[in-house]
């Protein structure tokens, strides 16, 4: 690994400490360390400051508005975010619609709808998963039938993630069959969510809160040109989002916050006049995750010593999507574990880790990237 902080890496990141200071309202600094906000006026608030400082989307190239922006300055940047509490927008738009978009999309794609994403003004969620597939995508069965100039699509999405609070939806559709494999006839479909036939229903997750839906499609006539890219090739193009999706998933920075967090908590001497951190038995529980959180952050850098060589992030990437949730799930147990009973019964620490759960879940299940690994890293 060859990563060196340079004066010029320093002076980038006091310049985005000093955005942040000067633009940030202390209501709000987003305690807890969550990877995402759910706060849509915060995000929206937030991600327009971004957009006028020519930060709206650090990963873009610069021709669609991006902020060209080397490796190692976005890391800075997703670090001192997360360091500022500063309201995280979904990745839905940015991070994984959008560069689908802008590589694979047409012109007219590109002019409707990157301002919207880059802005803000436009929210996005993401149409992958069915009840009969939710690791395994390539088993989706909701239909897209071609009506000359439209599409008529029918079906069923599950744990779509802020479909409440969304403008459009990005779905993997099956418009053809009859292939030697079921990745094919596979084509990347955007819908406007207000399109007649389209229902949202909420489910409420084990955390009480509502950020989950089911979505139904009832003959809903889709424009051809909402197509992106080539019929057929759908899966293309989710294999291409997803890695930009997992090359963001470690939660590097947010774990380290939670334990600096954790550590200061079990630090503060009980009504018995010791700390919890003088527990043998906890303190061994929390050093491991330790040592895995920060072996964790020198596999991420790796990484980044890969994106700034220019070589190309791979299959690798699952190794980081494994073990960042494996350290945040852990961390969490340890959270509940040192609030005791009224942390389970009334607190934030019991929120975190029942919604934590589903970590080793999203973004491709645990197994399922380790089997990525088996087949693209092992050769196996």
């Amino acid at each position: 690994m060859h990563l060196s902080v340079t004066p010029e890496a320093a002076m980038f990141r006091e310049e985005v400490r000093g955005f942040i200071r000067e633009n940030l309202p202390a209501e709000m600094v987003e305690h807890g360390g969550g990877v995402f906000s759910s706060n849509k006026a915060h995000i929206k608030y937030w991600q327009r400051a971004l957009y006028e400082k020519g930060w709206g989307a650090p990963g873009w190239p610069v021709e669609y508005g991006g902020a060209g922006w080397s490796a190692t300055q976005k890391y800075i940047f997703d670090e001192e975010m997360h360091v500022a509490g500063a309201p995280r927008a979904l990745p839905y738009g940015t991070s994984m619609v959008g560069p689908v978009i802008y590589t694979f999309g047409s012109d007219a794609q590109k002019r409707r709808h990157l301002p919207g994403i880059l802005s803000g003004d436009v929210w996005w969620c993401q149409g992958y998963s069915e009840p009969g597939a939710g690791s395994d995508l390539a088993a989706v069965k909701m239909a897209a039938v071609r009506d000359g100039d439209f599409y008529v699509v029918n079906g069923q999405k599950a744990w779509t993630s802020f479909a409440h609070m969304s403008d459009w939806i990005f779905c993997l559709v099956r418009t053809g069959g009859g292939g030697t494999k079921p990745q094919e006839g596979i084509s990347f479909l955007l819908l406007d969510l207000k399109t007649p036939g389209i229902e949202v229903r909420p489910v409420i997750s084990i955390d009480g809160e509502h950020h989950l839906n089911e979505t139904f499609y009832t003959d809903v006539r889709v424009p051809v040109e909402n197509r992106v890219g080539e019929e057929g090739m759908g899966w293309t193009y989710a294999k291409f989002l997803l890695q930009h999706e997992r090359t963001a998933i470690a939660g590097v920075t947010a774990s380290r916050l939670a334990l600096e967090r954790l550590r200061a908590v079990v630090s503060v001497p009980l009504d018995g006049g010791v700390a919890l951190i003088k527990d043998a038995a906890f303190r061994r529980k929390l050093s491991e995750i330790a040592i895995k959180l920060r072996g964790l952050e020198y596999t991420d850098l790796r990484g980044l010593c890969d994106l700034e060589a220019g070589r190309p992030v791979g299959a690798e990437t699952s190794m980081l999507k494994i073990y960042g949730s494996e350290v945040q799930q852990g961390l969490q147990e340890l959270a509940l574990e040192a609030a005791g009973y009224y942390g389970a019964q009334f607190g934030a620490p019991a929120r975190e880790y029942l919604f934590g759960r589903a970590a080793s879940i999203y973004g491709g299940t645990n197994e399922i990237q380790r089997g990525v690994i088996a087949k693209g890293v092992l050769g196996l």
